[in-house]
């Protein structure tokens, strides 16, 4: 039987308290950490960095028949895109962008940004048709009422499914702009194309101006975006609701963590007051 445990200070509450369960901690290659670090030096001098060359043909073949049924929808509104159909509840309907989500290059920065535990906020499949303007510029996380200049809240991920060019709607960005204050920017001369070959991501930190950019070509563009924020904030999905026992019992366990199924110090997280895991049914992660 287990005896309890004796709080003698707030400082201890910080730390992980859970006895089963306990927060998933991400390890590090040591080559991925040099790499990792010229990654981090970019992103906080520009507000995003480029990273080409992360998934094979093979992986963005996979990733393309999987997508291809799902999208079926039409934007409702210019900022979704009317000539750009979005697929949402992602985790739900395929595997095929797990490994993205959690791919090392990608957490590498998430560990230097963010707290521990950080969440994935929310994941989509966008494909830019021909036809399409270009998005209003915006940053991810506006949504946050706390002033800037400030540390960002939230990160993006935009994958490269097919190659970004400056006519097929590759993402734009300001160079940057992460350090702006409170103005509104509107003015898109600044504004810099990502674009990169097929198999490469943008990352960018969730105070730096961005948009869809127009689609002027004859092709579609299809991306995978991948959102995060810190552990402490309610995300954009409510994967609570969207996930099935049979999807949670599937996805990785650092995904998992990531969807909420973790717990950020003290009790942020949890269920009756115990962990978030012990309310999967069958087999628990990580027993």
């Amino acid at each position: 039987m287990n005896q309890p445990k004796n709080i003698d200070s707030v400082v201890e509450l910080q730390g992980d308290l859970a006895r089963k369960h306990k927060a998933y901690v991400p390890t590090e290659a040591e080559a991925t950490k040099a790499l990792v670090a010229q990654d981090f030096e970019t992103l906080q001098r520009n507000g995003y960095v480029i990273i080409e060359g992360l998934l094979s043909d093979s992986e963005l073949e996979s990733i393309r028949a999987e997508a291809s049924p799902l999208l079926n929808k039409p934007g409702r509104n210019n900022f979704e895109g009317v000539k750009t159909q979005r697929v949402y509840n992602v985790l739900e309907q395929t595997r095929v962008i797990d490994s993205l989500a959690v791919h090392p290059r990608i957490t590498g920065l998430l560990n230097r940004l963010f707290q521990p535990n950080y969440l994935l906020s929310q994941a989509q499949i966008i494909n830019i048709l021909p036809g399409e303007a270009a998005q209003p510029l915006h940053y991810d996380d506006g949504f946050y009422p706390l002033p800037r200049p400030r540390k960002p809240l939230g990160a993006a991920t935009v994958w490269a499914i097919d190659e970004f060019t400056e006519d097929n709607g590759a993402t734009v960005l300001i160079p940057e702009s992460h350090l702006l204050g409170q103005e509104i920017v509107t003015d898109r001369s600044k504004v810099i194309p990502a674009v990169m070959p097929a198999g490469s991501v943008v990352f960018f930190l969730g105070t730096t101006w961005h948009g869809g950019g127009s689609n002027q070509s004859t092709s579609s563009r299809l991306a995978v975006t991948c959102q995060y924020c810190e552990p402490w904030l309610r995300p954009q999905e409510n994967f609570f609701l969207e996930l099935s026992q049979e999807t949670l019992a599937a996805i990785p366990e650092q995904l998992l963590s990531m969807v909420g199924y973790s717990i950020h110090p003290p009790f942020m997280g949890m269920v009756n007051g115990m962990h978030p895991k012990r309310t999967l049914s069958g087999k628990t992660k990580g027993s």
